[in-house]
């Protein structure tokens, strides 16, 4: 398991950012080069049940709250998939990375935020990510600076 690192300085405070971040009219647009039409449906409480899906919600992950302070970090650690609609958290396939990380953390400096994503994956998903993560913040970047 590697950890791929991604960052974007953006000109608007904590709040603003985290709003696009998980409000879900914006969330489905930077996620988009994830998962077109993609929602993430969570409970918000360390512990419980988050899950990423996309827009048939057919497939996707499920995931919990690892630690959340808002509007400075929210990590999740991810447990199983959901394919076909069909939730696994046991397989031998699952198993080989649950537990993965996925962290969200924005600093504030001079009136501008850092955004950091760090994910844990395994070096086959990392073009996905790259392709993803880079251009998703750009959105959020381009969303957090219009509103």
């Amino acid at each position: 398991m590697k950890t791929f690192k991604y960052q974007t300085e953006i000109n608007a405070s904590a709040e603003k950012v985290w709003d696009v971040l998980w409000n879900e009219s914006t969330y489905s647009q930077w996620t988009h080069h994830f998962s077109p039409g993609s929602v993430m449906e969570t409970d918000w409480e360390v512990g419980g049940k988050t899950r990423f899906l996309d827009a048939g919600r057919q497939h996707g992950m499920i995931s919990t709250i690892e630690r959340i302070e808002e509007p400075k970090y929210l990590i999740f650690k991810h447990l199983g998939e959901v394919a076909n609609g069909v939730e696994d958290v046991d397989s031998d396939k699952v198993k080989a990375w649950n537990g993965s990380l996925e962290a969200y953390y924005l600093d504030v400096n001079d009136g501008k935020t850092t955004l950091r994503v760090e994910v844990d994956s395994d070096e086959s998903m990392k073009e996905m990510f790259d392709n993803g993560f880079t251009k998703g913040l750009e959105i959020i970047k381009e969303l957090s600076e219009k509103k």
